[in-house]
């Protein structure tokens, strides 16, 4: 017969794993809260649209996928230089990166509402590179809104000072012909006076004459 004691060891429940068991535990290293930078925190985002970006691969002559994920124009603050910055959705991966500068130009793909493509000197991979870019949206609505918007940037980009010689140009052409006037009105002046001095001397010469009449009139009678 069994002991009745060593019986209801037996069927006692075993402590599980999971149970709580009021313990404490520290852990073994404490980590410290770190600040994530992107270097986007001095910018303003112009647009921001989903894409799947494409470069030409010109040893392969085809069009390799670069990454899919969000397209942005980014405004820095201060310098109000703008860069397009694109990154994949999952792993954040830098696609392309890049100034929009004056000479730049975007134009529809060929065949395709929904594409568009440019050159750049891209910096996405640590180093520049010449690169031609596709970028494909969900919509044409999209693409359009894309091209507008970096046409639009290119033009803002332009230097300062052209637009100040542009300025001065159309200043400088408004004075000229304002001279122009003026000089005009000038020599209507000059004309005038010479002719009311024209006017004044034959009227002296034609009182001279009748005074000289009148002089030898009274001589020839006597």
């Amino acid at each position: 017969m069994a002991d009745p004691e060593h019986r209801e060891e037996e069927e006692a429940p075993a402590v599980g794993d999971d149970e709580d068991t009021g313990a404490q535990v520290a852990p073994i290293v404490k980590l410290e809260e770190v600040a994530v930078t992107t270097g986007e925190e001095d910018e303003v985002a112009i647009l921001d649209l989903k894409s799947k970006l494409y470069r030409f691969d010109k040893d392969g002559n085809q069009w390799k996928e670069r990454g899919a994920g969000t397209v942005k124009f980014l405004k820095h603050k201060v310098t109000g230089k703008v860069r397009l910055l694109m990154r994949q959705s999952k792993t954040l991966k830098i696609c392309a990166n890049h100034l929009i500068i004056p000479t730049m130009s975007v134009q529809e793909h060929a065949g395709n509402e929904k594409s568009c493509v440019w050159h750049a000197r891209d910096f996405a991979d640590g180093e520049l590179k010449d690169e031609l870019f596709c970028v494909r949206f969900p919509s044409i609505e999209n693409a359009k809104s894309f091209m507008e918007t970096f046409q639009e940037v290119a033009e803002s980009q332009k230097p300062v000072d052209d637009k100040t010689a542009s300025a001065a140009a159309g200043l400088v052409e408004k004075l000229s012909v304002e001279d122009k006037a003026v000089d005009a009105e000038k020599k209507d002046e000059e004309k005038s006076e010479e002719k009311t001095e024209e006017k004044k001397s034959a009227a002296v010469e034609a009182s001279k004459e009748d005074a000289n009449k009148k002089v030898e009139e009274p001589a020839s009678s006597a």
